[in-house]
């Protein structure tokens, strides 16, 4: 391999103003090659040019603007060649530079990384397998229950033509408005690294805002809230998929209506206690049973269509209209019903991460789409020639000796909806803890194979009450319908506005962008409208939810701010305890101290220098970043600062959706010239005593209960898989 001698020079133009910033680097970075160089300097670079104000609003709008130009230049072997190991380029995604490989090496390593078509169509078509699967669960299963809580719910329309074409026809164009335009077309793009979902949007929404404190409180308070409503509807996705898959028993038998709640319960408790164990086995069932529950919507759906045609009118808007100017207050409360058939529809960016942008669309419009349409629009044929079927137009359009397979069939499909909803509540709860929202809690691999199988038992547990809890209290399906659709509908408007933001801040054209989020935001805003009348009725569940859960996120990120400030006000300057270094006596192995500040001595190094009075031979002190991207690749995992006097900074950098691992970084640390003896560490651990002060940084009820989840956060140790015999705790006192 090409060897590189020196530290490249890097140089940030702002204006006219070089910024020198290779002196910064640590030398070892350069000990591998320039392969190394790429992945630890430029990604060193990117994560940390925020230490340069004068350039870090350049960098930090990579994505749409080049302003500014990096240069590369690096000492080279002129023996083997006589060129730079460094070009730079300018793609879409902003400045970065490669090394540049002798033509032989690029070429083996295009012609080793290439794949044959073949093997990219067996890729593809395992995505769209694995998004069939778990990616349309909910909206998949709206069918249940949207048309029948339409026509026969709180408020109930007569089933004539004109109503049934004209909900079919708000129906239909509310799917087409927000799920296919706003969320595939429009939303999808905005990604944060390749992933999706309120809190990826709102990260991504921060960084563009930059430097402007205001604009990122507000969009921090959007995104923080949208998290909140995901945990409402989380609860209530399980209950009302699941009882209205049951309640078909009653069309078979009614009879039967009393086995309803009981099988509904054992369900979803048998749900909930097979999460510890993960669902690797059963997540390769999840895409045949919802390719056949989708197919099994279009046949029946396409079957009664045959009887009454006519029902394909609605596809012409002015039914749409007609229906909703005829009687504007009935239309309007009924928008409160025809929500539901789009329930899941952010479903689809939340999961983009997973699958990919191009598998997701291509499902969607190939097959999913069409397949929900179809079977709506049979409901409604069936309800054109025999309106008695509004009690379950869904059921009621099977054959009677398909009953009983259609019940088994929808209480899988429901169950699968369930799952997809319970393993995000588990992905939103990590990416809180991660990004400062949540105290730390345990959160479980429950794959070696995918990083985002995870297992939160608080999380697991709490839902498991709260879905019980609402399925006895509420008994039926229309009853629960009640309380659905406000948190969807909240999340909805609060991601409108979060794109809005990102797409001025991508100098869309004013042209596209005012009709385009203005269409968005009223629709959003009327469904919303229509929801919160029926918060008396049910609604006042999920609102409440998300109250409790937006001061619980918001009173944690508040105190910590204020315990880390308070931390860094009582912090003793490194170079204090470098000049008095030599004078301490030296005992063997390495210390390694954990800090929540970037800067200064940990508390728990100067308790043990006060009160052990002696230092190791060698001292790291170690800090957890979190960026505001998914993930953090592995080359730039670290960033080692040398000290002197064998005293050593590290800094370690995860993405809002990793689980943080010591034991596995001090290993990567090694393959960067400082290895770690796991028998000879002892791990420092400061661990904050907080106590009121007499002029708290924020109202009581919150510090009491922020002072509640201190003492209930996961120890460190455990959260970051230290191993317990080599760490030490040391307690420290604080006032907030």
């Amino acid at each position: 391999m090409h060897q590189v001698r020196a530290c490249p020079a890097l140089f940030c133009h702002d204006g006219n103003v070089p910024l020198p910033i290779h002196q910064y680097l640590p030398a070892r970075h350069v000990q591998n090659g320039y392969d190394e160089i790429n992945s630890a300097v430029i990604g060193w670079v990117f994560s940390h040019a925020r230490n340069f104000s004068s350039c870090t609003k350049r960098l930090k709008l990579a994505g749409r603007a080049t302003e500014f130009t990096v240069y590369m230049a690096a000492a080279a072997d002129s023996t083997r060649t006589g060129r730079s190991p460094w070009h730079c380029v300018q793609p879409v995604s902003g400045v970065e530079c490669r090394p540049n490989l002798p033509q032989k090496n690029q070429e083996k390593k295009q012609k080793g990384s290439g794949m044959s078509s073949t093997q990219t169509k067996q890729k593809l078509s395992t995505l769209m397998l694995g998004a069939i699967g778990v990616v349309y669960g909910d909206i998949g299963t709206s069918p249940l229950y949207a048309l029948k809580e339409t026509f026969a719910g709180h408020h109930p329309l007569p089933a004539i033509e004109a109503n049934i074409l004209g909900v079919l026809s708000v129906m239909f164009w509310t799917i087409m408005l927000l799920v296919s335009l706003k969320y595939v077309a429009v939303i999808m793009q905005a990604d944060n690294r390749g992933e999706g979902g309120s809190l990826a949007l709102l990260a991504l929404a921060s960084e563009l805002a930059g430097h402007r404190p205001n604009i990122k409180w507000f969009l921090t308070i959007l995104g923080v809230f949208a998290a909140a409503l995901f945990y409402g509807d989380s609860m209530i996705t399980p209950a009302i998929s699941v009882l209205s898959a049951v309640e078909g028993l009653k069309v078979v038998a009614p009879q039967l209506g009393s086995y309803v709640l009981p099988i509904t319960v054992i369900v979803l408790t048998a749900l909930f206690f097979v999460q510890k164990r993960g669902t690797g086995v059963m997540g390769m069932a999840f895409g045949p049973i919802m390719i056949f529950w989708f197919a099994t919507l279009g046949v029946l759906g396409a079957l009664s269509i045959a009887q009454s045609p006519q029902v394909f009118w609605a596809l012409n808007p002015y039914y749409a209209y007609h229906f909703l100017t005829l009687d504007p207050w009935l239309s309007f409360l009924t928008l409160g019903s025809v929500v539901l058939a789009v329930t899941g529809g952010e479903a689809l960016y939340t999961d983009m991460g997973h699958f990919g942008k191009f598998p997701i669309r291509l499902t969607w419009f190939s097959f999913v789409l069409p397949a929900l349409v179809l079977n709506y629009f049979g409901q409604g044929a069936l309800l054109l020639h025999n309106p008695q079927a509004v009690e379950n137009p869904f059921y009621l359009l099977a054959p009677t000796w398909a009953l009983i397979p259609m019940v088994l069939l929808a209480t899988a499909a429901t169950v699968i909806a369930s799952q997809a909803v319970i393993s995000g509540a588990f992905s939103v709860a990590s990416q809180s803890v991660q990004m400062g929202f949540l105290p730390r809690m345990e959160i479980r691999q429950t794959s070696d194979k995918a990083q985002g199988q995870i297992y939160v038992p608080l999380t697991n547990w709490t839902l498991y009450l709260a879905v019980i809890f609402l399925v006895l209290t509420f008994q039926n399906s229309s009853n629960l319908a009640a309380a659905y659709g406000i948190a969807v509908t909240g999340t909805m408007l609060i991601d409108t506005l979060l794109i809005a933001f990102v797409i001025v801040a991508w100098r869309w054209s004013p042209l596209l962008v005012i009709p385009l989020i203005g269409t968005f935001f009223f629709v959003d805003l009327a469904y919303f409208s229509a929801n919160a009348m029926k918060i008396p009725q049910g609604g006042w569940f999920p609102l409440g939810v998300a109250v409790i859960s937006f001061t619980v996120l918001t009173t944690w990120k508040r105190g910590r701010k204020l315990l880390f400030d308070e931390i860094a006000r009582q912090a003793v300057p490194m170079q204090v305890v470098l000049d008095s270094a030599d004078s301490v006596k030296r005992v063997h192995g390495t210390a390694i101290f954990l800090s929540s500040a970037d800067a200064g001595a940990p508390s728990a190094l100067l308790h043990n220098l006060k009160h052990n009075q002696v230092l190791h031979e060698r001292n790291v002190l170690l800090t957890v970043l979190v960026e505001d991207k998914p993930y953090v690749t592995k080359g730039n995992r670290l960033l080692i600062d040398d000290m002197g006097k064998n005293f050593y900074r590290v800094r370690v950098f995860y993405g809002f959706m990793e689980t943080p691992d010591i034991p596995t970084v001090l290993e990567l640390c090694a393959t960067l010239g400082l290895p770690f003896d796991m028998m000879s560490t002892s791990f420092f651990i400061s661990r904050a005593m907080i106590v009121s002060s007499p002029n708290p940084g924020m109202m009581k009820w919150r510090e009491r209960l922020f002072l509640a989840l201190s003492k209930n956060a996961m120890n460190a140790a455990d959260f970051f898989k230290i191993p317990a015999n080599r760490v030490i705790e040391m307690g420290t006192r604080i006032e907030i």
